[in-house]
This record gives C-alpha cells, sequence and structure tokens, in this order.
C-alpha cells in the first residue's frame, strides 16, 4: 500500500493549498480517508476525514468552514482544499488510509492502518 501526498508550500495568510493523495495497492473505495498534520514541537493531530462515498465527512474545530476534504474514487485520490490559511496551520499533512471507514468517519490515529511520506505546508505572516 502506498499513499503520496503532494500540493504543500509555502504560501501567505490568507491564501490557498489543495493538498492531493494519490493512493495505490489498497481497494480504495473500501477505506475511509483521514487527513492529520504535525506542526513544530507538537502531536500529530486529526483534520479532516471522509467516508467512503464521501457522503460523510468531519473536521477537527480549528479548521471548520476554512478546510474542505473530498475524494475521487474512479481517481484513488482524496483532496483537502485549504483556504484562508493562518500561520498557526503551518505542518505536516499526512494523509492516512481507514479500513473501517465504509460507513463512518473515525478523528483517531488508531484507526488507521496506512500513512503517507507527509507534506509540508508553510503559512507565513
Amino acid at each position: 500500500v502506498q499513499l503520496q501526498a503532494s500540493g504543500g508550500g509555502l504560501v501567505q495568510a490568507g491564501g490557498s493549498l489543495r493538498l492531493s493523495c494519490a493512493a495505490s495497492g489498497l481497494t480504495f473505495s473500501a477505506y475511509g480517508m483521514g487527513w492529520f498534520r504535525r506542526a513544530p514541537g507538537k502531536e500529530r493531530e486529526f483534520v479532516a476525514a471522509i467516508n467512503w462515498s464521501g457522503r460523510r465527512t468531519t473536521y477537527v474545530d480549528s479548521v471548520k468552514g476554512r478546510f474542505t476534504i473530498s475524494r475521487d474514487n474512479a481517481k484513488n485520490t482524496v483532496y483537502l482544499q485549504m483556504n484562508s490559511l493562518k500561520p498557526e496551520d503551518t505542518a505536516v499533512y499526512y494523509c492516512a488510509a481507514d479500513p473501517t471507514g465504509s460507513i463512518y468517519v473515525h478523528s483517531s490515529r488508531g484507526d488507521y492502518d496506512y500513512w503517507g511520506q507527509g507534506t509540508l505546508v508553510t503559512v507565513s505572516s
């Protein structure tokens, strides 16, 4: 199983980025997908998750209204659209696959079996 995250970069506060995570080696439509992030000096935290169909999503409070998670099962890809970025969004962002996420969405790291390598997002003030 491989999860390849991309789309990170340097952006000014108020700007936007779209992260992508391409999955291979698994039946993508059978998995829930999530995004997590690790800011410098902090623990990895949950950001957003989506179930297999895309009909259920959940977000950490700090990104609600600014970030949108979506998926394209035909392309085996999950996205994270990030708008109105803030310096506190600076982190390495990881995508992850949840084998129990066919119906429900999960925010716990323990629910995710597979992890991507991460992509760095830096938001300057």
